[in-house]
């Protein structure tokens, strides 16, 4: 039987590409037009980021988070300090890149590891906000305005990563599939060579 051919690297490089302006665009036109209480709306860019580390890693978190952040710095309505978003998306997708190597994709901690990210994002970017002297980053509003992006961004991270992950399976599959076919943990090693643990 023929084995399915490798995933290419440009292949999953275009699929992240691909990801990330769908993420931009729904967040242009989607995502910052709901009327939601408080004036504040999911930060899908910054969720989609988050995921896209976990599934690839740091270098792609980083490179991903990036990219993206300059993106949403200066796609309008772009009221904001150039580099803000382009800053914490890089760290946050830097973070979780590495984080993603202790996780099991197929449990609830990638979901988990989203509403992380997206509280650390949210916070450092209030952060950066305060430090550059924004006036709507003063500590009055963003107390007020962080529980609420956090509150969005946990509800909307399951759609996200489960659009990332499906998006990204394919260029998955095969790592995961070449890792698993020569690995054989150590004690079923043992019992199939007739070896116990005292011998």
């Amino acid at each position: 039987m023929l084995n399915a051919p490798e995933p290419s690297a440009t292949g999953r490089n275009v699929m992240t590409v691909l990801v990330l302006v769908v993420a931009l665009i729904l967040q242009v036109s989607v995502a910052n037009r709901l009327p939601l209480p408080g004036g504040v709306t999911p930060d899908l860019v910054l969720l989609t980021v988050v995921a896209l580390a976990l599934v690839n890693g740091s270098l792609t978190g980083m490179v991903a988070g990036f990219c993206a952040g300059l993106a949403a710095d200066i796609i309008p309505p772009a009221d904001h300090t150039l580099g803000r978003y382009a800053l914490v998306y890089c760290l946050i997708g830097y973070v979780c890149g590495i984080a993603s190597t202790e996780m099991d994709r197929q449990s609830l901690v990638p979901f988990l590891a989203v509403a992380a990210g997206a509280l650390a994002g949210t916070v450092l970017y209030a952060v950066t906000g305060m430090m550059l002297g924004d006036p709507r980053a003063s500590w009055t509003i963003v107390s007020r305005m962080v529980p609420l992006q956090v509150l969005y961004d946990v509800i909307a991270s399951p759609f996200v990563v489960w659009a990332v992950l499906r998006a990204t399976r394919r260029y998955e599959r095969g790592e995961r599939t070449r890792k698993d076919r020569f690995s054989v943990p150590a004690a079923r090693y043992r019992a199939m060579s007739g070896r116990g643990p005292g011998l």
